[in-house]
């Protein structure tokens, strides 16, 4: 299927572990140990992970598997426009593929859903088809609150029907009951990989802020249907931190991105990639070789410091703009 992430084996990370120890003993193993790296709050599935697959590649001689990114724009930059104008838009700027925003004003000063909550299946299908008339293979769309599993549990199913593969949730940025999330996404996980979906989980400030926070719920879930999605222009702005420092402690779990930049100076907002003071060359590079198909989905694509365009066309640049901004870092980390 067109766009499809594809499922994690659960046995990698016992793979990984059997083959450190074979080539470099256990004493290496043991640095990286799963439980000693938990109690120091380190994300040690993705970490080992990663580092195993580094070390592959240099023991066989071999390069890793590069990782499938699926560079992506929402629909949302687009939201004081019609949906059929943001997919236009999105051709025109070179997209081939696309993430479902939240809301579009179809009829001027009215803020219509993508897909509403309640829609039914064949809405959904028919949302994705009007995606992919013009070339476009939708890779996301947003979902409701972890706080509840009967509106998750009906969005995956708008998923399925959509094949759209990854539903993206965040939490509240006053914070989260994160004991009744892992409840309820232990429930979730194995129902979205009995109907082909992931649900991602993105950084939103308050306790679930960083990528180190998200990724340790992910962790006690431990189920392939419920992964990270890494928002580093959120990390910056909610908590001011470093975002590559963070990430480090969770690449191996990270299943897409929000692609947006920060800055802090002149002045504290978000702005589109390559625009803002993070380094995507950084962020990217720890999950090039990762095996995966990741989407990177641009959230926010306007110039700091200048207001927003009032014109379609001149989002449709800056779209583009974004696109082969992040072309190039993909092709630069992958040479």
């Amino acid at each position: 299927m067109g766009g499809q992430t594809p499922r994690p084996n659960r046995g990698h990370a016992r793979q990984d572990e059997v083959f450190l120890s074979r080539e470099f003993g256990e004493s290496f193993v043991n640095i990286l140990n799963r439980r000693q790296a938990m109690t120091k709050g380190i994300v040690a599935l993705g970490t080992l992970n990663a580092v195993s697959l580094k070390i592959r590649a240099q023991v066989s001689g071999k390069p890793a598997q590069k990782t499938q990114f699926q560079i992506a724009c929402m629909t949302l930059p687009y939201n004081a426009f019609p949906l059929s104008r943001a997919l236009q838009g999105l051709k025109k700027a070179g997209y081939r593929f696309a993430a479902m925003g939240t809301t579009h004003q179809n009829t001027p000063g009215k803020s219509d859903p993508v897909l509403p909550q309640d829609a039914s299946l064949e809405t959904a299908r028919q949302t994705a088809g009007r995606f992919r008339d013009l070339g476009l293979e939708p890779v996301m769309m947003f979902g409701p609150s972890p706080d509840q599993v009967d509106p998750l549990k009906a969005r995956i199913l708008q998923a399925e029907a959509a094949k759209v593969p990854q539903i993206l949730v965040m939490g509240n940025t006053r914070g989260n009951d994160l004991e009744l999330w892992v409840k309820n996404f232990k429930e979730i996980g194995p129902f979205a990989r009995d109907h082909g979906v992931m649900v991602v989980l993105k950084q939103h400030g308050g306790n679930t802020g960083t990528g180190d926070k998200c990724a340790r719920v992910i962790q006690e879930v431990n189920d392939a249907g419920v992964g990270l999605n890494y928002d580093a222009g959120n990390i910056m702005d909610y908590h001011k931190i470093d975002p590559i420092s963070d990430l480090k402690k969770c690449a191996g779990l990270i299943r897409s991105f929000c692609i947006k930049d920060h800055r802090q100076y002149p002045k504290d907002e978000d702005c589109g990639p390559g625009l803002g003071e993070i380094d995507h060359y950084k962020l990217l590079a720890p999950v090039a070789n990762a095996s995966w198909t990741i989407p990177l989905c641009c959230e926010n694509i306007f110039a700091p410091l200048l207001p927003r365009p009032k014109d379609p066309d001149s989002i449709d640049g800056l779209a583009r703009r974004a696109r082969e901004f992040l072309e190039l870092v993909v092709k630069g980390i992958q040479f």
